[in-house]
């Protein structure tokens, strides 16, 4: 799909805050609540915008550690990555899943309350899965950059801060 300039700040407003209306939009882009109101509609049917949501600090919800996990499988046969893919997909734990090239197969991102409850998705559940050969953590200590925008077009579409940059954002 071709974005031009008018698509690309909608997207860029819509990234920072998603609760902006079609008229608060067009008024700060230059386009009325209409013509706004289409566009945002095309680049929902087209499935550009994904889907809009509430961020959560996880620290303010009691998820106080986030961890990456380097997942190796024992072998590469035909199931082993569609089982293991349909497997994480029922830990809530798991933020995030990446199929890797390299001497892991797979990135992990993990939130949990502590690190005991870490312990406890390692060793019941992760380290259980049939397929799964090797499991290296790393705990995150702080957070430097953490957002959601994405640097649509060449850059100049970007209006405002980026939500959730600050150190320790969600």
């Amino acid at each position: 799909m071709q974005l031009d300039e008018f698509d690309e700040k909608i997207l860029a407003l819509l990234q920072v805050d998603a609760s902006l209306s079609a008229a608060q939009i067009g008024e700060r882009i230059g386009l009325s609540q209409s013509q706004c109101w289409r566009r945002i509609d095309r680049l929902d049917a087209e499935g550009v915008i994904e889907r809009r949501v509430a961020l959560v600090d996880r620290k303010k919800v009691g998820l106080n550690v986030m961890l990456f996990a380097h997942v190796k499988l024992a072998g590469h046969n035909r199931n082993a990555l569609p089982e293991f893919s349909k497997a994480i997909q029922e830990f809530p734990e798991v933020l995030e899943c990446h199929v890797l090239m390299g001497n892991v197969d797979f990135l992990l991102r993990i939130v949990t309350r502590d690190v005991d409850a870490y312990e406890r998705f390692f060793f019941e559940r992760l380290s259980q899965l049939p397929m799964v050969q090797e499991v290296n953590s790393m705990i995150a200590l702080s957070q430097i950059k953490s957002t959601t925008v994405l640097p649509i077009g060449n850059g100049t579409a970007h209006l405002g801060g980026a939500a959730g940059s600050a150190p320790g954002s969600p």
